[in-house]
């Protein structure tokens, strides 16, 4: 048997790192071996990990096999979304400039700030008293 042509995109947000495969297909997604919907049962999340997919109007051309781990739900869903909008500019170059103006090639660098010694949390103190 061999292997299907796909085309390959690594998406990155916070902590998470989705692999993400686009094969021809009818539209299907498939992350960590389940459904997109038993995967991420929320619908904000669902419409997120799609945007690439809508604003390209590949919804239906392409079927998506993703992997991710690390970090929370929102983190793997961006994750995911990142990794999506990359291997469809592999998939094809004139998509390009369409998912750039939506600003979802940019991988979204914000990452927790550390706790600082003395504070409660990175920037929390605890309140200060006069007297």
């Amino acid at each position: 048997m061999s292997e299907r042509h796909y085309y390959y995109g690594t998406g990155k947000r916070k902590t998470s790192i989705a692999r993400v495969r686009l094969y021809p297909g009818d539209g299907s997604i498939v992350v960590n071996g389940k459904p997109v919907e038993e995967a991420f049962p929320w619908e904000q999340w669902r419409t997120l990990i799609l945007q690439p997919l809508k604003v390209t109007e590949t919804s239906g051309s392409f079927d998506v096999v993703a992997k991710v781990e690390g970090g929370g739900v929102v983190s793997q869903a961006g994750a995911i979304r990142h990794g999506i909008s990359r291997a469809l500019v592999v998939a094809d170059e004139k998509l390009k400039p369409r998912l750039k103006q939506h600003g979802l090639l940019t991988r979204d660098a914000r990452e927790k700030e550390r706790k600082k010694v003395g504070l409660k949390r990175a920037r929390k103190a605890k309140q200060y008293t006069k007297r």
